[in-house]
């Protein structure tokens, strides 16, 4: 099957990014990416005007990722809670979803297309997470996410967990205390001992 080159006038996953001449399939390009101006045909005819798009697409690029970089800069500061209700047998009402974190972000000034947030499925207990935001194709932050239940109350799996890390807590705890019992008898004894080559009074007497 016939190939062509096009210049990329968008980032296209598994493809390439904005700016950048790929070769493709002459099918694809003309059914696809050409019609939708996801890209431009690429021809020996028309270098001129590709490397003048191309010049301009790059800057494009350079200016938006610049400005996505200051965002999460700012955006790196932020921390998001959420209350939720949870049921008698520890299950989540509800849950957080992308949208609701979109729109928490809109409520402290950031409008984020929620297709940028990477939460591939809705949190539905309550603890602490991490959910990643896509700014820009090169510019990704980590945004913490709180969810509680009303009045202190968690969920079933969130509170198993916790008490989980209780006891690891606790069994860390005993051990060294344990540890340090053992070295203090140690110590104990060593200072008890006499030293190698000297008597004590009692048999020099």
């Amino acid at each position: 099957m016939a190939n062509t080159n096009v210049l990329l006038r968008e980032d296209i996953e598994d493809l390439g990014a904005r700016g950048e001449i790929v070769r493709v399939k002459a099918g694809y390009a003309r059914n696809y990416l050409l019609p939708r101006k996801l890209a431009v045909q690429a021809t020996a005819s028309n270098v001129k005007q590709i490397e003048q798009e191309r010049a301009a697409l790059l800057k494009k690029e350079a200016k938006e990722r610049g400005s996505a970089e200051g965002q999460a800069e700012q955006m790196r500061k932020l921390s998001l809670s959420f209350e939720r209700k949870v049921g008698e047998h520890g299950i989540l009402y509800g849950s957080v979803t992308s949208m609701d974190i979109a729109e928490a972000l809109k409520e402290k000034g950031y409008e984020i297309d929620r297709r940028r947030i990477n939460l591939r499925e809705a949190i539905k207990e309550t603890g602490e997470f991490t959910v990643g935001i896509r700014l820009h194709r090169d510019v990704n932050f980590d945004l913490p996410v709180t969810v509680t239940g009303e009045g202190g109350a968690q969920t079933s799996g969130a509170a198993a967990a916790n008490a989980a890390k209780d006891d690891e807590a606790a069994a860390a705890t005993e051990e060294t205390a344990a540890g340090n019992e053992e070295a203090a008898v140690r110590e104990d004894n060593a200072e008890g001992s006499p030293e190698p080559g000297v008597e004590s009074e009692a048999a020099v007497e």
